[in-house]
């Protein structure tokens, strides 16, 4: 179980870094529709700050649990509306309301959507993308945690992200444009739809 969190962990950590080099992302600071290296270094260490929950230095399991326990602080104080320390029946009746009324706001905007938009959203969360990205997830964790211990430090965070940034940088120019970051995805929807390699026996 400890491992299955620890991998849980780190792969959604890591999984933020490929939309650090996207133009038009959180990291184009300057909003020129293209990244700079700079812009990823700066955003990158942004990242990590917000991840790093405990602000031990490193992206582990603790950072999980500390994550949820803000969240459930969070939701706590939201549902005590008079702030006593305690929910009462009405209040947490309230809560329940509110929250069916938000699914069913989210319902009318996917009708409204339609069929066929619904439709391909529950395909891209079919096995084959699942298993995509779960191996995509595995790869870039294996390759950020360069000393295998199951944790991820700023320095390994951010040469993955520079690593993602500089794949996508075809021209090497220093900057990823809206035309490369198309490109890689290309190349990543071509990796997933690729058949397995056989076993070896």
């Amino acid at each position: 179980m400890n491992k299955k969190i620890a991998f849980l962990t780190l792969a959604a950590a890591l999984i933020a870094v490929p939309v650090i080099a996207a133009p038009g992302a959180k990291g184009d600071t300057d909003g020129n529709g293209t990244v700079s290296r700079a812009e990823v270094q700066t955003h990158t260490a942004q990242m990590f700050a917000k991840l790093d929950a405990n602000k031990d230095g490193k992206i582990d399991p603790a950072d999980r649990a500390a994550q949820h326990a803000e969240r459930q602080a969070k939701m706590f104080a939201a549902i005590d509306a008079d702030g006593n320390g305690s929910i009462s029946k009405a209040e947490w009746d309230k809560h329940g309301t509110d929250r069916a009324a938000k699914r069913a706001e989210r319902g009318d905007k996917r009708a409204d959507a339609g069929q066929a938009g619904e439709g391909k959203r529950h395909g891209m969360r079919g096995h084959g993308k699942r298993g995509g990205h779960h191996g995509m997830r595995g790869g870039i964790m294996a390759k950020a945690d360069t000393n295998g211990d199951k944790a991820i430090s700023q320095a390994e965070f951010q040469t993955a992200a520079l690593a993602r940034f500089d794949s996508a940088d075809a021209n090497k120019d220093g900057q990823v444009t809206a035309e490369e970051r198309k490109a890689q995805r290309g190349e990543w929807r071509a990796k997933r739809a690729a058949p397995a390699a056989p076993a070896s026996q």
